[in-house]
């Protein structure tokens, strides 16, 4: 998955590169984060090097960290195709990045990811990022399994759990939980925000827990531990009652080759796990669903990740050029050639749905907005939250764990500073 291809030069030094070459040619540093899709986003650079003389690329994958400290230097890449997440907010909400609004590029994009861009941080009057590349992800399922026992694709809660039963009788784990303590990402991003994006609406609690501040508490109007109690309840019936014997011991890869063997009807993870499946079975009959934690089908939502969106400092020396090449990338042929190649959804007014069999019981969902960025993912990285989603799974206690969130929540808003409301 993270293998990269033969010739393919990574390194900080690109970072020196950046300015006029000797023929006159503008050299622009475009940082690129997504390791799998190295070889993809060479070729692409590449291929828009030879297409002009004016303006060269260099592609720097040398990772978050580094991009991160060269804004601290005053040295910002000129170009950000990264994912979009805690890392990136300071940097909007700072008004570091440059508004990309008057761009052909921003005009494409559709509605429906605005809202989840501006959970990450705003900076008022810009348009800070554009997205690229969205992830979806939700159950995934053996159809085989499904069928064989006559099971529909479940809609409410209670179908769920007949769904449960009926492969429990017929001596089949419903899921397959990787619970081991070195991957509690695996709870975080699956179990914890599949509960919880299913049953409350995740833009509203944030911007409601904001307004709330330093005061969230059990007492407060809103808090982790009055609105996501009922979630988390629900989350350790299916993991009290549905999952592998060996849960706690296995991990991500154990979660994949189970799969792959048939250990299991279903799995809470993201599309990623896709082409490490395949390896164990290439031909498998896999499919996907949002999981349904409400007796209302309207409920229904997948998790969406912005896997990459494009971004340009205003610290760059290069904007126009760091412009010209963001709107090469935004060519349909280009971004969506590249949302297929890692079974993403393209975040453009006219791309078709992906054509993966895989991923289409999410379309739908996708195509109507309903959709919501992990809970998880949407907490400070101070706060290990990760780790409290696996201490519920494994049985602690709920109300003591999110009380405990609640004061990590409410003692970093006391500490963090006022964002303002203009630009700088």
């Amino acid at each position: 998955m993270r293998a990269i291809a033969a010739g393919v030069s990574i390194g900080v030094s690109a970072a020196l590169l950046a300015g006029c070459s000797s023929d006159g040619t503008e050299t622009i540093r475009f940082t690129f984060s997504k390791r799998e899709a190295i070889e993809f986003m060479t070729q692409v650079v590449n291929d828009y090097n030879a297409s002009q003389d004016k303006v060269e690329v260099v592609i720097d994958t040398s990772g978050v960290d580094v991009v991160s400290a060269s804004f601290v230097r005053g040295n910002p890449p000129d170009l950000m195709l990264a994912n979009y997440n805690m890392e990136i907010a300071r940097f909007i909400d700072r008004c570091t990045l440059s508004d990309l609004s008057e761009t052909t590029a921003a005009s494409q994009m559709t509605d429906t990811y605005q809202s989840l861009l501006d959970q990450y941080g705003v900076c008022a009057g810009r348009q800070s990022a554009l997205p690229y590349s969205v992830m979806a992800a939700s159950v995934i399922y053996n159809k085989d399994i499904f069928d064989a026992n006559g099971i529909d694709v479940p809609t409410t809660w209670d179908e769920l759990i007949a769904a449960c039963e009926k492969l429990q009788a017929a001596g089949i784990d419903p899921f397959y939980a990787t619970l081991a303590s070195a991957d509690a990402w695996t709870v975080g991003q699956g179990w914890f925000d599949y509960a919880v994006g299913g049953s409350l609406n995740v833009v509203d609690f944030y911007n409601d827990l904001a307004a709330e501040g330093a005061d969230v508490g059990p007492d407060s109007e809103v808090s982790f531990s009055k609105d996501f109690a009922e979630p988390m309840d629900k989350m350790q019936q299916l993991l009290n009652t549905y999952i592998n014997a060996d849960a706690r011991s296995r991990g991500y890869n154990d979660g994949n080759t189970a799969m792959a063997e048939g250990k299991a009807a279903m799995y809470l993870q993201g599309p990623w796990a896709f082409s490490e499946i395949a390896k164990t079975a290439p031909d498998g009959n896999f499919g996907t669903f949002p999981l349904p934690m409400t007796d209302d089908p309207d409920d229904l939502a997948v998790r969406v990740n912005l896997d990459l969106a494009a971004m340009i400092p205003e610290g760059s020396n290069h904007k126009d050029a760091a412009r010209d090449f963001l709107e090469y990338l935004f060519q349909p042929e280009i971004i969506e050639a590249y949302n297929e190649s890692q079974l993403g959804f393209t975040p453009t007014k006219t791309a078709a749905p992906p054509s993966d069999p895989r991923i289409e019981g999410m379309i739908p969902y996708v195509d109507e907005g309903k959709v919501y960025q992990g809970a998880s993912v949407l907490v400070p990285k101070t706060i290990p939250v990760m780790n409290y989603a696996q201490t519920i799974a494994l049985g602690g206690s709920i109300k003591n764990t999110l009380s405990t969130l609640d004061a990590d929540w409410a003692r970093l808003a006391f500490r963090a500073p006022a964002k303002k409301e203009t630009e700088q």
